[in-house]
C-alpha cells in the first residue's frame, strides 16, 4: 500500500528564520562540505579524510552535539542568551531536531552512511556556532522582532509535527522517473536515467541480467552517477554482449521497489539490422473466471525468436489498457520463458481486459483474455453485493470526499443507500462515518485530524441487511491542499547530505487583491465545492483565503471560516439547508490585511446536480463462440459522469437474471462468456454514475449460443488494375472464409517503401468499400508503395492481407478494353444455363486477359450485380451454374486487361431459369464397329431452324475429324479418329429456337472410356479375372492356373509353351471348370528342359484372351528348387520325421532343456541322442506323448557345449535334426544360464558370525559365467581381509569381520548375466541392534600398557557388552590364560570383568588379552604388563650418568 506523496518529502524549516548574517553562514558551510565530503552512489570513498579523522569528527560530534541538544530539547525554556544570536541558536536547534527525527526514523545501519551523515550535521553545527558567536551585540536588538517571530513559528511547526504518527515520515522507494529502454548501434554510449523518492534516502543499485554491475570488474564500461537525486547508467562502446535487461533497483527500510529497460545493441549492415525478433505466446491464459477472495494466475509461455542468451524482454502487464503495477494485492513474474500476473485477494475492481506485452527492443507481441470476477457469498441472504473503486476525489485538512462504484448485484430488492467506514493508517479501528444511508456515490467525510492519513470502506444496505464491505481505499492525508504542495515540492535536507536556503528580499507589506474565476465546481446536497485563483496583487508573503456566503437576493454575507483560514484556493462548504439558494464570495488576507471580495458566484440552489442517466437502447446480441455472445448497444442519452454499463442476461423463459460484468465497463459493447452452449439467452443493460444506476434498457431478442460469426479471412492477390501520376487502383481477390456473415466492405492500408525500408501504415478509406477494387488518392509520383486489404463482414474487421508486391505509382499509357459483344444464352435449364459471347472489339493497348460474368434478377436494382466468376476466364463461355428455378435473370460480361475492366457488355435476358418440356440432352454412341458418335434430337424446330455444331462454343464447320450428318429432327456428328485432341465441349444449338440446345463433355477420362468401348466393341475380348500364375503343390508338383469372368460351353483353350502348342499326356494333364472359370494345367515335377514361356490362349466365338508367364533365368531356378524340396520333404514325411525342429530352452530350474516336435512315428519307432557325434545314454525311453521329445541337461555349463543330433528310425527310413551349442550360439544360450540363475537369486539376508556378519543369497546353482560385484553405498567394495567374497554352493555371500559403524549403509549385490546386471540390495542402516550394539565387544576400562614395580598387586577393571551376556576368557602371549591363586580372573553382573595379580613378578610380563564373544561376534582387547625392579633400574641410570 503506497503512502500519500506529502509523508514522502518533509521542510522542516523555513527561510524566514534567517538574516543576511545566516545566509552568509550557511554559504561557508556550503563551500566547506564541497571541499571536504564527496558522497558518490556506489562508491566506498565517500570523503578524502582517513578512516581516523572520521572517527575523530564523529567522536567530537557525539559529544558535543548530543550532549548540547540534550540539554536544550529537555529544558522547559531555551536560554537563547548562551547560544549568541537567537536566530542562530533557533535555527541550529531545528536543524538538530531535524537530525535527531530522521536518524529516529530511518532506522539505518550502514556504518559508512551514518558517518557521512554526522560529519556534515557536525560541520554545519560547527560553522553555525562559530559565526553566530562573533557577531556584534548591536545586531542583536535589530533582530530581536525577528527571533520572537521565529520562535512563534518553530512551535507552531513543531506542534504540527507531533500530530504526525511517526510511521507517516517513512515511505517505501518509489520511482518518479523510471529508466527507459534503448535501441543503439553497436560503438556507441547509452544512458539509463531514473529518479526515486522514498523516506529515508533510497539506495539505488544497477543489474543487468539480475546480476549487480560492478564498476571495478570492467574499468571504463559502466559508469554509475547520482546527483541531485538523479540515478545515471552509462554503458561505454557498446557491444552485442550488452544486449539485455538493465534494472535500476531502489531499497529503504521500507522495502524495496525496481524498474526495468531493455538494451539493443544492433549491427550496420547496409542500414539494415540483420534480424528481427518472432515472439508467440504459448499455454496462453484464457477467459478466466474468479471469486472476490480467492486467488488466480495468469501466465503464458513466450517463445522468442532469434534466441538471445543476454537479452531478457521487457514484461508489460495490463488492465483494460492501463498498466498494472505490483502491489499487494497483484504481482508479476518473470522466469526465464514464461510470464505470470498472480492476484492474491481476488476483487470486483481486479476485472477486465488482461493484455501480456513482450517487448524485445523495436518489435513487441501482446495477448489478451478477460477476467470476471464473481460476488463474494453473502454473509446475509438477500444482501446487496459490495461497492467497488473506493478513492478519494478531494482531501483538505478539515474533510476528505469519497468515491464509488455501485455494485452489479442488489441481492434482489433496490439498494437503500451506502455506509462509510474509516480507519486511521497505524490501526484496526474501523469507525462508521455516516448515521443514515447515502444514496449518491459521493461523501464528504468530516471530524478529521489535521495530519493524520486515512483508508475507507463503503457497504450497501438494502432491507434484507448490509452487504459486505468494498475493498479499503489507499491513504489520504488531512492535509490542505497547499500544505501538501509546499512538502512536496522541498526535498529533505539531512538525507541529501545538502541544505537549502532560500530567502525572499524583505519588502513592505501589500494588501492582496481580490481571487478571480470563483466558481462552484460541484454541488450536492450535502456540500458545496468552491474553486478559485490566487489574486495578481500579493505580494512576496503567503495568503490565506476567507470565504463568505449569503442568501440568494440579499447582502447579508457571513464568514464561513473564521477560525480555520484556507490555504489553498479551493474549499467545501456543509451544513447547507437543501433546496436553498446561495452566493459565495472570497477574501485573501496576509499581515498587510484583507483585501476586497472576489465577485460573487451565480445563484447556486443546493441539491443534487446529477442526474440518474436514461436506460441505454437497441440492446443487439450476436453470436461469438459456443460459450460466450457479444451484446452491443446505445448509448444513454444526455448521460454526464457516465461510470459505465453493467449487463446482465437470462436464459429464455427462466425469469432468473445474472450479471455478465461486476465491474461497469465503458463503450458499448460487451463479450458476455460463460454461457451454455446450445440455450438461449436474453439481455438487458443499465447504465451508471454517481447518482445511481438506470432503469433496465429493453430485453434483447433471443439468441441461441454457438459459435458463429466471426471476422473474415485476410484477402488475397493484390494488383495494381490501373495506375496515374498520382493515383492507383487496386484490386483484389475475396477472402477464402467470409466467416460465416457476408462481406460488408473492404479498407486498404497503404505505406511508402523508400530504398528498401517501408514506411508506417496510412489508411486509404475511412468508409468500407463493397467492391474488390479500390482507387487510393493523393500519392505521390513515382514513389514505391506497399499494400494491405481487411474485410470486414457483421462481426467485424478482420485480419489484414499479406503485404502485397510494391508497386510504383506513376502514368501508365494502357487502357480498358471495350465492352464484349453477341453475348447469348443457351442450354437453359432448371438450375443453369450456357453464356457465350464474342470478345471486345477495342481490346484497349494490351491484349485482353479473361472475362467477368455478372448476374443479377431481372427486377432487381442495379446495386444487386454480383460476379459469377472470382477469377477472370479466357474462354468465351462460361455455364452458370446455382440458378433458382423460375427465377427471370439477365446477364452481363466484363472484359479485362492489364490496365483493368472494361465497361460491361448489353444485358443477355431476361431468361427463366426452367427446364421446357421436351427437352433432350445430346447422347454419345458406340456401334458394333466401334465407331463414336454423339447425337441430339429436337422436337421444337420451326421450318427455318438448324443444327449448328460447335467445340467449346467454336463452330467445327469443314473439321478434318468430324462428319456431321442431319436428318429431319435429328443431327449426328461422327468422330473419324477419337483422340487428344478431340477433348472439349461439344455442344448442339438449335436456331430460332428460344436457347434451346445441349452439349456434351469429353474429359480424358471421358476419352479412354470411349475409346476402350470402341475397342471392346471392335475386338471383343473374353474378360479375365486372374492372369495365368504358376504354384507348387505338396508332392512337388506344379499348377499353372488362370481364371476367366466366365467360359461359354464353346469356348476353347490352346495350351502354349515356347510358341509350341502341347497337349495332355503324361507330361501334361489339363482341366477347364466352366462354372467357376478356372483353366488348369499340371506337371509331375520340373526339368531342365521346362524353362521357358507358357501361354493360355482363349476364344469365344468372336471374343479372344490370352495369358503368358515367362519363367526363365533366376525365377525358373528357383521355382524348380521349391518344387524338388517339396517333393523332398514329402518322401521325408512319409516315415518318421521331425514336425519342429531341436531347440533349446532354459526351464526355471535353470536346466537346459533340448527339444523337438516328431510326427508319422510308431511304437517300434526309435530315437538316438548324440553329442559330438558320441551317443548320449538316455535312462528313459521316450514315449512320444504329445509328439515331443526332450533332453535334459543340467548344471549346463561349458563343459555342456558342443554339437548335439537326434535320430528317428525305423522300418519306414530316418531323420534327423543337429543344433550347434558352440562360440555365438553357445553363448547366447549361457547368457539365458546366466539370466535365469541370476532371476532365482534371493533376497539378501543378514547372518551374524562369530567373526562379524555376512550377507548372502541363495541362487539354483552358480557357474563362473555369472558375474558377482558387491557395493556399498553406490561404491564397489574394495575386498580386503576384513571384507571378503565369495560363493559356497548355491550361497553367494559377503563376509564383514569386526563391523564397525562405518559399514552401516545399503549394500547391492549385482548378478552380470553378460548382456544385463541384476540387482539385489539390503539395508543395514536399520540394522544397529542385532549387530553393532548386541555384538559382544569390550566397552573400556582397559589400559594399551601396564608398568608396575616388582611385588605390588596388579587390579585391573574393565567393562563388557553384549546381547545375550558374553562369554569371556583371557590371553597370554596368545594362549589361553588359566587363573590360579597368582593370577585371578573374575566376571560379575554380565558386565564387569577384573583381572589381578598379587605380588607380580618380572614372569608376569608379556602380552594379555580379554576375549568376549556371543552369537553376534567376538571381540578382543589387547594390553601389555611391564614388571621392573627398582635397584636394576638405579644401576642403569648410574650407567647413563658420565
Amino acid at each position: 500500500m503506497s503512502l500519500p506523496f506529502y509523508q514522502k518529502l518533509h521542510q522542516h524549516y523555513d527561510s524566514s528564520y534567517r538574516n543576511r548574517d545566516l545566509r552568509t553562514t550557511m554559504s561557508q558551510y556550503q563551500q566547506e562540505k564541497k571541499s571536504s565530503a564527496i558522497y558518490t552512489h556506489g562508491s566506498t570513498a565517500y570523503s578524502s579524510r582517513s578512516s581516523a579523522a572520521h572517527r575523530q569528527e564523529s567522536e567530537a560530534f557525539s559529544l558535543i552535539f548530543f550532549g548540547y541538544s540534550t540539554q536544550c530539547l529537555n529544558s522547559d525554556t531555551l536560554n537563547l542568551a548562551k547560544l549568541g544570536n537567537p536566530i542562530t541558536a533557533i535555527h541550529s536547534i531545528h536543524v538538530l531536531l531535524l537530525y535527531f527525527s530522521q536518524v529516529h526514523v530511518s532506522g539505518l545501519t550502514d556504518t559508512e552512511e551514518e558517518r557521512i551523515k554526522e560529519a556534515a550535521a557536525y560541520i554545519a553545527q560547527r560553522n553555525l556556532l562559530a559565526s553566530e558567536e562573533g557577531i556584534m551585540a548591536s545586531k542583536q536588538s535589530a533582530v530581536s522582532k525577528q527571533s520572537a517571530v521565529s520562535k512563534q513559528s518553530l512551535e507552531e511547526t513543531e506542534a504540527f509535527h507531533r500530530k504526525l504518527n511517526e510511521d507517516h515520515l517513512l515511505h517505501a522507494p518509489e520511482f518518479v522517473i523510471k529508466p527507459r529502454s534503448h535501441t543503439v548501434w553497436e560503438k556507441e554510449n547509452v544512458k539509463l536515467h531514473c529518479s526515486v523518492s522514498g523516506w529515508p534516502e533510497p539506495r539505488l543499485t544497477w543489474y543487468k541480467n539480475q546480476v549487480p554491475i560492478n564498476v571495478h570488474a570492467n574499468p571504463g564500461k559502466y559508469i554509475i552517477e547520482s546527483r541531485y537525486g538523479m540515478h545515471t547508467l552509462e554503458i561505454n562502446a557498446c557491444d552485442f554482449e550488452d544486449t539485455a535487461q538493465y534494472r535500476a533497483s531502489a531499497m529503504n527500510v521500507k522495502g524495496e521497489l525496481s524498474a526495468y529497460a531493455s538494451v539493443v545493441v544492433k549491427s550496420r549492415f547496409a542500414g539494415l539490422v540483420l534480424f528481427k525478433f518472432e515472439i508467440h505466446f504459448d499455454d496462453k491464459f484464457d477467459v478466466s473466471f474468479g471469486r472476490e477472495g480467492e486467488t488466480m494466475s495468469l501466465g503464458c509461455r513466450v517463445v522468442i525468436t532469434p534466441e538471445i542468451k543476454h537479452f531478457q524482454p521487457e514484461i508489460q502487464w495490463y488492465r483494460n489498457g492501463a498498466p498494472v503495477s505490483p502491489s499487494k494485492w497483484v504481482q508479476t513474474h518473470w522466469s526465464g520463458d514464461r510470464a505470470t500476473l498472480t492476484f492474491s485477494h481476488l476483487n470486483k475492481e481486479d476485472e477486465g481486459l488482461y493484455t501480456i506485452r513482450v517487448r524485445m527492443g523495436d518489435y513487441y507481441e501482446q495477448y489478451s483474455a478477460y477476467v470476471f470476477v464473481r460476488d463474494a457469498d453473502a454473509e446475509i441472504e438477500g444482501a446487496p453485493a459490495s461497492p467497488l473503486d473506493v478513492v478519494s476525489l478531494d482531501a483538505n485538512k478539515d474533510y476528505i470526499i469519497i468515491s464509488w462504484k455501485q455494485p452489479a448485484v442488489d441481492g434482489g430488492s433496490p439498494i437503500l443507500g451506502y455506509f462509510i467506514d474509516k480507519c486511521e493508517v497505524g490501526t484496526d479501528s474501523w469507525s462508521q462515518c455516516n448515521d443514515t444511508p447515502v444514496k449518491f456515490a459521493r461523501f464528504p467525510v468530516t471530524g478529521l485530524i489535521e495530519g493524520r492519513s486515512y483508508i475507507f470502506r463503503v457497504r450497501a444496505v438494502n432491507k434484507n441487511g448490509i452487504g459486505l464491505p468494498s475493498r479499503v481505499s489507499e491513504p489520504v492525508a488531512a492535509l490542505d491542499p497547499a500544505e501538501k504542495a509546499r512538502l512536496k515540492s522541498r526535498p529533505s535536507a539531512p538525507w541529501t547530505g545538502q541544505i537549502i536556503v532560500t530567502e525572499e528580499e524583505p519588502t513592505e507589506g501589500i494588501v492582496p487583491g481580490p481571487p478571480t474565476d470563483l466558481s462552484v465546481t460541484e454541488a450536492t446536497r450535502s456540500y458545496v465545492v468552491l474553486s478559485w485563483k490566487p489574486p495578481r496583487q500579493r505580494g512576496h508573503e503567503g495568503i490565506l483565503y476567507f470565504v463568505e456566503k449569503c442568501d440568494a437576493g440579499t447582502e447579508n454575507w457571513q464568514r464561513v471560516n473564521t477560525e480555520l483560514p484556507v490555504k489553498s484556493p479551493r474549499f467545501a462548504l456543509f451544513d447547507l439547508a437543501e433546496g436553498k439558494s446561495y452566493r459565495f464570495r472570497v477574501r485573501c488576507s496576509n499581515s498587510a490585511g484583507v483585501g476586497e471580495p472576489s465577485e460573487a458566484t451565480e445563484v447556486t440552489v443546493v441539491g443534487d446536480k446529477l442526474d440518474i442517466p436514461k436506460p441505454p437502447g437497441k440492446i443487439i446480441p450476436s453470436r461469438n463462440t459456443d460459450t460466450s455472445v457479444i451484446v452491443s448497444w446505445e448509448e444513454s442519452k444526455d448521460a454526464k459522469e457516465l461510470v459505465g454499463y453493467y449487463i446482465e442476461s437470462s436464459v429464455v423463459g427462466s425469469g432468473k437474471w445474472e450479471p455478465c460484468n461486476n465491474n461497469p465497463v465503458k463503450g458499448s459493447r460487451f463479450t458476455c462468456h460463460g454461457l451454455a452452449t446450445g440455450q438461449s439467452y436474453i439481455f438487458r443493460v443499465r447504465a451508471v454514475n454517481a447518482a445511481g444506476l438506470s432503469e433496465y434498457s429493453q430485453d434483447s431478442e433471443a439468441i441461441e449460443v454457438k459459435a458463429a460469426i466471426a471476422a473474415p479471412s485476410p484477402p488475397c492477390d493484390i494488383t495494381c488494375l490501373e495506375s496515374f501520376r498520382d493515383s492507383m487502383v487496386l484490386g483484389w481477390k475475396q477472402p477464402d472464409k467470409t466467416g460465416g456473415a457476408e462481406i460488408t466492405g473492404y479498407y486498404v492500408n497503404y505505406r511508402e517503401v523508400i530504398d528498401g525500408v517501408p514506411g508506417r501504415w496510412r489508411e486509404a478509406n475511412i468508409k468500407a468499400v463493397s467492391d474488390e477494387a479500390y482507387k487510393i488518392s493523393n500519392l505521390k509520383e513515382n514513389m514505391v508503395y506497399q499494400f494491405q486489404v481487411a474485410a470486414m463482414n457483421i462481426a467485424g474487421l478482420g485480419v489484414p492481407s499479406a503485404v502485397s508486391e510494391c508497386f510504383k505509382c506513376e502514368e501508365w499509357t494502357i487502357a480498358v478494353p471495350g465492352p464484349p459483344h453477341n453475348v447469348k444464352y443457351s442450354e437453359v435449364r432448371k438450375t443453369s444455363l450456357v453464356l457465350q459471347w464474342k470478345p471486345p472489339v477495342h481490346s484497349g493497348r494490351t491484349p485482353v486477359t479473361g472475362y467477368f460474368v455478372d448476374l443479377k434478377e431481372a427486377n432487381a436494382k442495379d446495386d444487386q450485380w454480383r460476379g459469377l466468376n472470382k477469377a477472370a476466364i479466357k474462354n468465351t463461355y462460361l455455364r452458370v451454374q446455382g440458378l433458382q428455378e423460375g427465377v427471370s435473370y439477365v446477364l452481363r460480361v466484363r472484359a479485362i486487361n492489364q490496365a483493368g475492366v472494361g465497361k460491361p457488355s448489353d444485358l443477355a435476358g431476361p431468361v427463366v431459369a426452367e427446364t421446357r418440356p421436351g427437352t433432350k440432352e445430346v447422347v454419345v454412341n458406340v456401334d458394333d464397329d466401334g465407331v463414336i458418335s454423339l447425337n441430339f434430337e429436337c422436337d421444337q424446330m420451326t421450318p427455318n431452324s438448324q443444327f449448328n455444331w460447335s467445340k467449346d462454343y467454336i463452330p467445327t464447320e469443314d473439321s478434318p475429324r468430324l462428319d456431321i450428318e442431319s436428318k429431319g429432327n435429328k443431327t449426328k456428328m461422327t468422330f473419324k479418329d477419337l483422340g487428344m485432341e478431340d477433348l472439349g465441349i461439344y455442344s448442339c444449338d438449335v436456331t430460332d429456337t428460344d436457347g434451346i440446345g445441349s452439349s456434351y463433355l469429353i474429359d480424358e477420362e471421358e476419352l479412354k472410356r470411349l475409346l476402350a468401348l470402341s475397342q471392346e466393341h471392335k475386338f471383343p475380348t473374353v474378360p479375365v479375372k486372374s492372369e495365368l500364375a504358376v504354384e507348387i503343390l505338396e508332392k512337388g508338383q506344379v499348377r499353372f492356373w488362370m481364371q476367366a469372368e466366365k467360359l461359354s460351353a464353346n469356348t476353347k483353350v490352346t495350351y502354349i509353351f515356347n510358341d509350341k502348342e502341347i497337349f495332355e499326356g503324361p507330361k501334361y494333364k489339363m482341366h477347364i471348370d466352366r462354372n467357376t472359370g478356372i483353366i488348369e494345367m499340371f506337371m509331375e515335377k520340373l526339368q531342365d528342359e521346362d524353362e521357358g514361356t507358357y501361354t493360355f490362349q482363349l476364344q469365344d466365338g468372336k471374343a479372344t484372351g490370352h495369358s503368358t508367364l515367362v519363367l526363365i533365368g533366376d525365377v525358373y531356378k528357383k521355382l524348380q528348387k521349391e518344387a524338388e524340396f517339396q517333393r523332398q520333404e514329402w518322401i521325408r514325411k512319409q516315415g518318421p520325421h521331425f514336425a519342429e525342429y531341436l531347440s533349446w530352452e532354459v526351464t526355471g530350474e535353470c536346466n537346459v532343456l533340448l527339444k523337438c516336435k516328431v510326427a508319422n512315428i510308431k511304437k517300434e519307432t526309435h530315437i538316438v541322442w548324440y553329442k559330438d557325434e558320441r551317443e548320449i545314454s538316455v535312462d528313459e525311453k521316450h514315449d512320444f506323448k504329445d509328439g515331443i521329445c526332450t533332453l535334459l541337461i543340467t548344471e549346463f555349463s561349458k563343459k555342456d557345449a558342443g554339437i548335439y543330433e537326434v535320430i528317428l528310425k525305423d522300418d519306414r527310413g530316418k531323420d534327423k535334426s543337429r543344433l550347434k551349442l558352440v562360440d555365438e550360439a553357445f553363448k547366447e544360450l549361457m547368457t539365458e544360464v546366466c539370466k535365469t540363475i541370476a532371476l532365482s537369486a534371493t533376497d539378501l539376508k543378514i547372518q551374524s558370525t562369530a567373526e562379524g556378519i555376512r550377507l548372502y543369497s541363495f541362487v539354483t546353482y552358480y557357474v563362473d559365467d555369472l558375474k558377482v560385484n558387491w557395493s556399498h553405498n553406490g561404491t564397489p567394495i574394495k575386498y580386503t581381509d576384513r571384507v571378503k567374497s565369495g560363493v559356497t554352493g548355491e550361497q553367494i555371500w559377503l563376509q564383514i569381520n569386526e563391523p564397525t559403524p562405518n559399514d552401516k549403509g545399503k549394500y547391492i549385490m549385482e548378478l552380470f548375466d553378460g548382456k544385463t546386471g541384476h540387482q539385489k540390495m539390503v539395508d543395514l542402516s536399520g540394522q544397529e541392534t542385532p549387530i553393532l550394539a548386541d555384538r559382544a565387544r569390550v566397552v573400556g576400562g582397559l589400559p594399551d600398557v601396564v608398568t608396575i614395580q616388582e611385588g605390588k598387586a596388579l587390579n585391573l577393571t574393565c567393562i563388557v557388552w553384549g546381547d545375550p551376556t558374553p562369554e569371556v576368557s583371557w590371553l597370554k602371549n596368545e594362549k589361553p590364560l588359566v587363573p590360579d591363586d597368582h593370577c585371578s580372573v573374575k566376571f560379575e553382573a554380565g558386565k564387569t570383568a577384573y583381572f589381578t595379580i598379587n605380588g607380580v613378578s618380572t614372569a608376569d610380563s608379556g602380552k594379555y588379552g580379554l576375549v568376549v564373544k556371543n552369537k553376534y561376534g567376538s571381540e578382543i582387547s589387547d594390553f601389555t604388563i611391564s614388571v621392573f625392579i627398582p635397584e636394576e633400574e638405579d644401576m642403569q641410570l648410574r650407567k647413563k650418568e658420565p
